[in-house]
């Protein structure tokens, strides 16, 4: 059932999602995915809004700052990866080239964490769990289940998280473009593609769902837009599709690691 009660290092673990109308997104994302939400109020104001599926977490969406309102930074979907020391590996990844935009820093009794920028520009997080392992469900419709890098030049991008994590990768072939599957150790631990023209660098969030197409005609049907797909792959179908406040993701309906 793809639960989880802990993950190995170097592992993706968590997302959330930060937007400037997060009670609208609760509202589409609880349609979409059956998720239940719970607000948890944060220091100084504010709340954290948990969202679970069957009482597991699965996801959270928080108000995007007001910093990154005035930069014209968009809503997004944010990529958490579990590490031993989040102090270590904002310290490592400025070593191999990278940007730490913020440095580790404890988020209440869950964990600390740090926002680094690969050298490519992709934004992620490094996660040291405490109270909080990250998702307690995933690989299952309604929950995370794949992350994957669009990167300006795929030849390069694999160094910086192969010194920073112990990643490896591997060629996927047979798809419709050049691919790079990820390896925690022996684990499938999401993907690398080259991005197209129109995006930026940055990590893609995917959720599992039962049927492709009738989950795109769902985020049509919320008022979210219907950006590619479904397309047909070896595993399954994929499509990207983005919510009304902006947020791109993406939805898989196939076959699903345990």
């Amino acid at each position: 059932m793809g639960e989880r009660t802990q993950y190995a290092p170097g592992t993706f673990s968590w997302t959330d999602l930060t937007t400037p109308d997060p009670d609208a997104a609760k509202g589409f994302y609880g349609a979409l995915f059956g998720w239940q939400a719970e607000d948890l109020p944060v220091p100084g104001g504010g709340y954290y809004s948990m969202q679970r599926l069957g009482g597991k977490d699965v996801a959270a969406i928080a108000p995007q700052p007001q910093v990154q309102r005035d930069a014209g930074a968009p809503p997004a979907w944010q990529s958490y990866i579990t590490v031993a020391s989040a102090d270590a590996a904002a310290e490592r990844a400025g070593e191999l080239g990278g940007t730490v935009h913020a440095p580790a820093f404890d988020v209440m009794e869950a964990g600390r964490m740090g926002v680094i920028q690969d050298p490519q520009g992709a934004f992620f997080m490094v996660w040291e769990p405490k109270n909080h392992i990250g998702a307690g469900l995933v690989n299952v419709p309604g929950a995370l289940c794949w992350n994957e890098l669009a990167a300006a030049d795929l030849d390069s991008a694999p160094d910086f998280y192969v010194q920073l994590f112990g990643w490896s990768t591997e060629p996927f072939e047979g798809g419709p473009m050049r691919y790079l599957t990820i390896k925690n150790g022996q684990a499938t631990n999401g993907g690398m593609r080259e991005k197209q023209p129109q995006e930026p660098p940055y990590w893609l969030v995917y959720f599992a769902v039962e049927d492709a197409e009738a989950s795109l005609a769902k985020v049509k049907e919320l008022g979210g837009n219907a950006l590619a797909g479904p397309f047909e792959m070896a595993m399954g179908k994929i499509a990207l599709a983005q919510d009304p406040q902006g947020a791109v993701f993406a939805l898989y309906a196939g076959r699903l690691e345990p």
